[in-house]
């Protein structure tokens, strides 16, 4: 039985000496989609989650505008959003790749983008969602 009292018995003082818990802004992961390839991505913060809707409030409006439309040409622009805010995402979410060398040069977001597997971004980008707490048909689009 327990009894109320001013004193600390050992179990308090126990839980009070405890190591601080350390918490790692950035996850590493191991590419699927090219073996021997490692990337880091932020982890979704406050603070990060806040920047994040801001960059893409504005174009994905524009993105659903004309996903709702029938006209070719608002499919295609759809679509072209769509991979304005894949890229968005590329650049707010990775930190760095590693095990990748994109024409002699060591690969970057932009390299990436540019010039890289396409199966790597689209599993970075994937990556990036899930950090971001994105369903799965949300990933998609």
């Amino acid at each position: 039985m327990r009894f109320l009292s001013r004193l600390v018995d050992a179990e308090s003082r126990a839980h009070q000496m405890r190591s601080p818990v350390s918490y790692e802004s950035v996850a590493n992961i191991e590419s699927k989609a090219v073996p021997g390839v490692t990337f880091a991505i932020h982890r979704m913060s406050f603070g990060r989650r806040m920047e994040l809707s801001r960059r893409i409030r504005e174009i994905s409006r524009k993105a659903e505008f004309f996903a709702a439309g029938d006209q070719l040409q608002e499919k295609i622009g759809a679509n072209i959003l769509a991979q304005e805010i894949d890229a968005m995402y590329m650049h707010w979410g990775l930190v760095s790749i590693d095990g990748l060398v994109i024409d002699g040069e060591t690969a970057t977001a932009a390299h990436l983008l540019e010039k890289g597997p396409e199966e790597l971004m689209q599993e970075i980008v994937s990556a990036i969602k899930e950090q971001c707490g994105l369903g799965e048909a949300e990933r998609k689009n």
